[in-house]
């Protein structure tokens, strides 16, 4: 959704969008760097000096409700939420022109019906007092309606960049749509839970195959449902927002993102890259191996693919391209090496299923290492296969390797750091981000010497509207699943799973395949916040370890994340590597049915997901 055309558009228009922007960016940079201080406050109380304060993990979560809905605004206003835009893209203009239309009525649809809840939510909250600071809970709650006071009127700003007609045509329809709903709530209610296949089946898909952000659609879904089939007050859905956004241990997700960049910038992913260029790019297909390696050890620090992605690609490319490799292969290497890297700690994905589903995080870092190495070395057989023809660089003299070694080592140590930290319990999932953080400012400041403050602030920025589109669909999604699980669908599920034939072994397969589909269709976190709390429970009852099945899950999810046509993921490795799409759509299947026959591998031996727990 480009909402930040507004700006472009000039005029009154133009002027209120950009008092809105500059309103929010300052403070939420500020909080970011706030909750930084607070966290790595906590960390050194109590570890150095052995008196905590009690205050801080209060404050900070005080602080993130607030952070998160701050960054929702930012991707709103940058056109960074989540979307489906493959089927979009093929359709003709004027379409085009609808499904934009439609990208900003959803979610001025949704606010303008859940506002006055939030206001209403917010206010009970001023008589509850928060145990450690003594303030009233309504500093936090006031969050959650601010921040869509403020999209709200991004959306209306939005509106008047958008062609007339194609607003009012969807306008109507949404609205014809709507009528129906209501209209017809005592058909849906006849008919019990048939009628979730109308909410969350066919409006959700509709809204999400026609480019509406995930995180809107999936609040639309909910709340249409909420009005139309039950008596549910509204305020649920915005308690379950609240409950889902606010859970400690997502903390760490702005705070890796905000260290992924600052890895980036410091050239501590350079260094790696040139020591594995160096120790392995003499022999065939020695370039696609760096990559693998270096995506395996940058997915270590970093906890995004994005950024994971970008520090890669550049830095190697460019040679690769010299030796012959053709700009589809590198394509679809680097878009199956992103998927083969989630279960790498300390990933975004691995840090959410942990939130959703109660799983310890410190045993997902220590479970997720082993099963995306046998990933890699499954993409490695294919890439020297694929490698063929190609010119192989000149060996590299061991004094360069051990100089080149002994550069990138303060940045080969930062993935031990964290997980060690964490495992030897200096810090926890959520605090261990900021010595990360302080590691990688003094690497960068001390040893590489490549520090540049300007970039601070941008990277502040992204790094609060990549946590924000990601915080509103853990929100949102966890609203969702409350209304599913209230009504029995849950339970029907578990009944139905638990009678797949097979057993555990049947369980698995079909999990394989619904998250592959799921993480093509819905993308990764929003396909495990939604369906990890209803399927976790199954597993554990079918005899499968929580950890093991959340290796295959992660992977099975990353799959359909980078496999075309749908998966956003390969998209994102296109526009990294400055390739069109094409190039890579028929190369990229070998590489598919490797990390499949990894995956397999996987699934079938618990002991690449259990054996060091």
């Amino acid at each position: 959704m480009e909402l930040n055309r507004v700006e472009a558009a000039g005029g009154l228009n133009g002027r209120l969008h950009a008092v809105l922007r500059h309103a929010v960016e300052a403070p939420t940079a500020l909080l970011v760097l706030v909750e930084i201080g607070v966290l790595l406050a906590g960390v050194v109380s109590r570890f150095v000096f052995h008196k905590p304060f009690v205050w801080s993990d209060e404050l900070a979560s005080i602080l993130f409700l607030w952070l998160a809905m701050f960054g929702a605004v930012i991707a709103l206003q940058r056109g960074q939420h989540m979307r489906l835009t493959a089927i979009v893209a093929a359709l003709p203009a004027r379409w085009q022109d609808r499904a934009a239309a439609l990208a900003v009525l959803v979610p001025l649809g949704f606010i303008a019906v859940v506002l006055p809840q939030a206001w209403e939510y917010a206010a009970d909250e001023w008589y509850i007092e928060t145990p450690a600071l003594g303030w009233s809970n309504i500093v936090r709650a006031a969050a959650i309606p601010a921040g869509m006071a403020i999209m709200l009127a991004e959306c209306l700003l939005a509106l008047a960049t958008l062609r007339g007609r194609a607003v009012v045509e969807v306008a109507v329809a949404l609205a014809v749509l709507a009528a129906a709903l209501w209209l017809g709530a005592p058909g849906l209610k006849a008919i019990g839970n048939w009628n979730l296949l109308v909410f969350f089946v066919a409006l959700l898909a509709a809204f999400v195959l026609l480019g509406a952000p995930i995180g809107f659609a999936f609040g639309t879904a909910t709340v249409a449902f909420l009005l139309c089939a039950t008596r549910t007050p509204l305020t649920l859905v915005v308690s379950r927002m609240d409950e889902g956004m606010s859970g400690l241990v997502l903390l760490a997700v702005p705070l890796f993102v905000f260290l992924g960049l600052l890895i980036e910038m410091t050239g501590m992913a350079r260094a790696m890259v040139a020591f594995l260029a160096g120790l392995l790019g003499h022999v065939r297909g020695g370039l696609y191996y760096v990559l693998l390696g270096a995506m395996y050890l940058v997915s270590g620090i970093s906890g995004s693919k994005a950024a994971d992605m970008a520090a890669v690609a550049p830095v190697l490319f460019p040679e690769m391209k010299k030796r012959g490799a053709n700009d589809g292969e590198l394509i679809a290497i680097l878009s199956a090496s992103g998927a083969m890297s989630e279960t790498i700690p300390p990933s975004l994905v691995l840090i959410t299923i942990g939130s959703v589903t109660g799983v310890s995080i410190a045993a997902l870092f220590t479970g997720g290492l082993l099963p995306g190495l046998v990933l890699a070395l499954a993409l490695a057989v294919v890439a020297w296969h694929r490698s063929r023809g190609e010119a192989v660089g000149a060996r590299t003299s061991g004094a360069v390797i051990l100089r080149t070694l002994l550069v990138a080592l303060p940045s080969l140590l930062l993935p031990f750091v964290i997980r060690t930290a964490v495992v030897e319990g200096v810090a926890t999932a959520t605090e261990v981000s900021t010595i990360g953080i302080v590691y990688a400012v003094a690497v960068g400041i001390v040893v590489y010497r490549q520090f540049d403050w300007r970039r601070i602030y941008p990277m502040l920025l992204e790094t609060a509207a990549l946590s924000g589109a990601i915080l509103l669909i853990i929100g949102t999604a966890t609203g969702m699943a409350w209304g599913l699980t209230q009504s029995g669908f849950s339970r029907q599920l578990a009944a139905a799973m638990a009678g797949v034939p097979g057993g555990a072994i049947g369980f698995m397969l079909i999990s394989i395949v619904a998250f592959i589909v799921l993480g093509s269709v819905l993308e990764g976190i929003p396909a495990i916040v939604l369906f990890g709390p209803l399927l976790f429970p199954i597993a554990r009852a079918v005899g499968i370890h929580e950890v093991h099945y959340a290796m295959v899950v992660i992977l099975a999810m990353g799959i359909g994340l980078f496999a075309p046509p749908l998966g956003v993921g390969y998209y994102a490795a296109c526009a990294i590597g400055r390739v069109n799409p094409d190039a890579g759509m028929r190369r990229i299947w070998p590489y598919m049915g490797a990390l499949v026959v990894g995956l397999l591998a996987v699934a079938f031996i618990p002991w690449i997901s259990i054996g060091f727990l």
